[in-house]
């Protein structure tokens, strides 16, 4: 008899389900090393912007998504999009903050999304991004070193899980009150040479961890290239010699996260200022050897909009909010969960309700934080209706892949980011051990 095959379905379900973090971690091991036979990997981004940066293609920009809820179904919506389009270079990613409040840690996201792949039989790489590793200015101002240990320890955990793509966000502790850019920039570059080096430090052997940096905290005053050249000198200055750098440069443009909602619930139009993302982009390549200029908060844009990302030279741009909106306004999610979830939101939300702030305008801010304490019943909701929601956010995705234009680039991303057996610090240790051991009998 043949042995039985494995059912991805159940393993991803009880991955997500599981509040067992033995388990989790079980489980996710089984998937991710199922992924590697079949040609699956998590993998840097890295390489392929250095490409960039050196001018040896260009045209498109990296979509990078944040899933919050249904990550299994949207992953697999996304695997199939790709593969229609043949398409290679998208990022999956989850913020600092996401993870809490979505209640996703690391090990579940990076094998849920790996057993999509599986399930979609897809193959090649697979990127996962810590998004918004973000320093909280007002904790950093109390106690610096702290804040940085507390920011070391989520990025050893997310590395070990196949984030090789790490995003530093200490635009948080830019001084603006300083007439000097180089002592406005101060702390954000100090804060993120710091963390680049403690990643080159932890990251396995044979991958060098994409490492983005951020020069203009969204929702805040738009970025100049005096920023950026303040920001990179400095940057160089304090990180050790002959350690990598950073691949690409966060800036702020005019957008803000999750969009400005109007008091009828609708979303605010956003002038996004492209030029300074064409600019900026220029400048990052030409002096600093980066992929360009990454552009934050922008799922909430008008469709007409991103056909301009590539033709500015945008390497990637962030987008998150709108696929929870489209989850949670969809026809097929049911109205009766939606009243239960709004209806805890009224209870358990209260004291984030702003003065003024109308219903439509109150639910839309905060229904992103009844998403882990409703996770298992909407993970629970029958496959047809997770099906139907996840087919029209598929429709999404393949809309943003080809305004992008990051179609037919699949073989490009597999030449720069080849299959590679990872090596962990912890096996490195455990081999040199045994090594030393072999050596002294």
């Amino acid at each position: 008899m043949g042995r039985k095959p494995l059912d991805i379905d159940k393993f991803a379900m009880d991955l997500v389900l599981s509040d067992d973090l033995d388990l989790k971690k079980e489980l996710a091991k089984k998937i991710t090393d199922l992924a590697y036979k079949k040609g699956i990997y998590l993998a840097s981004i890295h390489d392929l912007y250095m490409a960039r940066g050196k001018e040896e293609f260009s045209g498109w920009t990296i979509p990078a998504f944040n899933l919050r809820c249904l990550t299994y179904d949207l992953s697999k919506a996304m695997f199939r999009a790709a593969k229609r389009n043949n398409s290679g270079a998208f990022i999956f990613e989850i913020a600092k903050s996401e993870m809490g409040y979505t209640a996703q840690p690391p090990v579940e996201y990076s094998a849920v999304i790996l057993a999509a792949a599986i399930k979609e039989d897809y193959a090649g790489p697979v990127f996962i991004q810590g998004d918004h590793f973000q320093v909280n200015a007002k904790k950093y101002g109390e106690d610096p070193e702290k804040e940085i240990s507390g920011l070391k320890a989520l990025i050893s955990e997310t590395v070990a899980n196949g984030f090789y793509n790490i995003d530093i966000d200490s635009s948080t502790v830019v001084d603006l009150a300083e007439n000097d850019l180089k002592k406005q920039q101060f702390h954000n570059y100090t804060v993120c040479a710091k963390l680049t080096h403690f990643i080159r430090q932890i990251q396995p052997r044979g991958i060098m961890v994409s490492v983005g940096g951020e020069i203009g905290e969204v929702g805040h005053k738009n970025s100049t290239c005096e920023d950026l050249r303040a920001f990179m000198e400095g940057f160089k200055g304090v990180l050790r010699k002959g350690l990598v750098g950073i691949s690409k440069i966060s800036i702020q443009t005019g957008t803000s996260h999750g969009g400005v909602v109007l008091p009828d619930g609708s979303i605010a139009q956003v002038k996004l200022d492209f030029d300074t993302l064409k600019i900026i982009s220029k400048l990052a390549r030409d002096e600093f050897g980066l992929a360009g200029a990454v552009q934050h908060g922008a799922s909430t844009l008008p469709g007409e909009a991103f056909h301009k990302f590539p033709e500015t030279e945008t390497a990637e741009v962030h987008l998150a909010t709108e696929f929870q909106n489209m989850i949670y306004d969809s026809k097929h999610f049911p109205a009766e969960l939606k009243k239960k979830i709004y209806d805890w939101l009224k209870v358990n939300a209260a004291n984030e309700r702003k003065e003024g702030q109308t219903d439509e305008q109150f639910f839309y801010s905060v229904r992103k934080k009844a998403l882990g304490p409703f996770k298992k019943e909407i993970m629970g909701l029958p496959q047809e209706i997770r099906d139907a929601i996840a087919f029209e956010v598929e429709q999404k995705f393949e809309f943003l892949f080809k305004q992008l234009n990051a179609v037919n680039n699949k073989d490009l991303v597999d030449k720069y980011t080849p299959l590679k057996r990872v090596i962990t610090r912890r096996r490195q240790e455990r081999e040199a051990v045994t090594h030393d051991g072999e050596g002294a009998d």
